[in-house]
């Protein structure tokens, strides 16, 4: 799962210190964007559950669907600039996604829990596996993605981080007995043989590494540390957050 970098760290889920993937232009071409369909801008006003918020449109009040339900306590607050995605399912109760949030000291973070895996699979498939499977199940968890090179067999689990302080990303925002047993799993593999990483998609610019939030949830930080002792790397997949999507930008391991 590595960048085309030499044959032993692309065998070895591994990536050298600081890698630049390709340029803006390049992207485009290779399909390591997501873009969205039609996108408006609001305000956010108010969230009055994990699923929904209010938000004003044009000077009017619209329900919108937030396509995370983490806390985001931090982003979403009174006043905010949103980004929404129109939805055309005329079936939905919600005409609108709540995809990118605003936040003075960073800029535009992009909060949609889908976009992560969606931007790395298309990476996936630049990256010369023979097969990229997406949803593995490995013992009693799905993986998010299972990957062949030959007789090598690799795993990746994808992790997307919104929660920046001080320059620095921290996952989770919010206790993830999930996240948990996913790092408990890639360990075992990785004794098993596997190839594991666990890669953390940072949703936003001017954030270069993501640390374990110890203090909302230290069980993930200890199956993290206890993961990586196994053997599983840690990556930090850089983004661009544009006005319609997200891309990939650089990629870092987590070496000490």
């Amino acid at each position: 799962m590595c960048l085309r970098k030499s044959p032993a760290a692309l065998q070895d889920l591994g990536v050298s210190s600081i890698i630049n993937i390709v340029r803006h232009n390049a992207y485009h071409k290779r399909g390591f964007t997501l873009k969205y369909n039609t996108i408006i801008s609001g305000q956010f006003v108010s969230r009055p559950n994990r699923f929904i918020a209010q938000v004003q449109v044009d000077g009017a009040m619209q329900t919108v669907h937030v396509k995370n339900t983490g806390r985001c306590k931090e982003l979403l607050l009174p006043g905010a600039d949103v980004r929404l995605e129109v939805c055309d399912n005329p079936n939905r109760k919600t005409k609108y996604d709540l995809v990118a949030v605003y936040k003075p000291s960073l800029g535009w973070v992009n909060i949609d829990s889908q976009a992560p895996n969606k931007v790395v699979q298309e990476w996936l498939q630049t990256e010369g596996y023979d097969l990229v499977r997406p949803e593995y199940t490995y013992g009693g968890s799905r993986i998010d993605f299972y990957m062949e090179k030959g007789e090598e067999k690799y795993m990746l689990e994808v992790k997307g981080c919104t929660l920046e302080v001080d320059g620095i990303g921290y996952f989770p925002d919010a206790p993830t007995l999930r996240g948990v047993k996913h790092l408990h799993e890639l360990a075992k593999a990785a004794q098993q043989g596997y190839h594991c990483a666990v890669a953390f998609v940072i949703q936003m610019e001017g954030v270069a590494e993501v640390r374990p939030n110890t203090a909302t949830h230290p069980q993930f930080a200890e199956a993290l540390a206890q993961a990586r002792t196994a053997g599983v790397k840690v990556l930090f997949l850089l983004c661009r957050v544009e006005p319609d999507g997200l891309a990939i930008t650089q990629a870092r391991e987590w070496k000490n």
